[in-house]
């Protein structure tokens, strides 16, 4: 934790390029989730489209990390109503998950893992059970702890 967020390069599901450097000092959560159309995902990341609001008042940004495709990333934030980033960790496969710790070499996805970024550092990092939704509490905390 505190260390520098690790460099990627990631396309969002309208092909838009995501950087660190872009981000520069902006505060965001990177919510590593397995894949796109299965039920527990699916569930967080509704659920993270409802607190939204509440995280971008706080000026918390939301960025989802997933090995699909941009395309299937697309078509699924339309059909789920998301309207945040979903970033294509697609190709070279799970790289960005592998920089960030959180991917399983066996199934070949990411694992269900969160990082809070603020002016490029890693300030709080928490996750659950690949079967197992993280809990919206935890977003709230880790929120709570950051200083402006």
């Amino acid at each position: 934790m505190g260390g520098p967020v690790p460099a990627f390069e990631l396309q969002n599901q309208f092909g838009e390029t995501v950087t660190p450097a872009r981000k520069g000092k902006d505060r965001y959560f990177l919510v590593f989730y397995p894949f796109a159309f299965s039920r527990v995902c699916t569930a967080e990341l509704v659920t993270l489209e409802r607190m939204r609001p509440k995280l971008e008042a706080a000026g918390v940004q939301l960025h989802a990390v997933s090995v699909d495709h941009k395309f299937a990333l697309r078509a699924y934030a339309a059909e789920q109503g998301i309207g945040f980033d979903l970033l294509a960790d697609f190709w070279p496969h799970g790289q960005v998950a592998r920089a960030f710790g959180c991917f399983d070499e066996v199934q070949g996805r990411a694992l269900r893992s969160t990082f809070l970024v603020s002016g490029g550092q890693v300030v709080h990092h928490f996750a659950s059970d690949v079967g197992t939704a993280r809990r919206e509490q935890d977003y709230l905390d880790a929120v709570g702890r950051l200083h402006d």
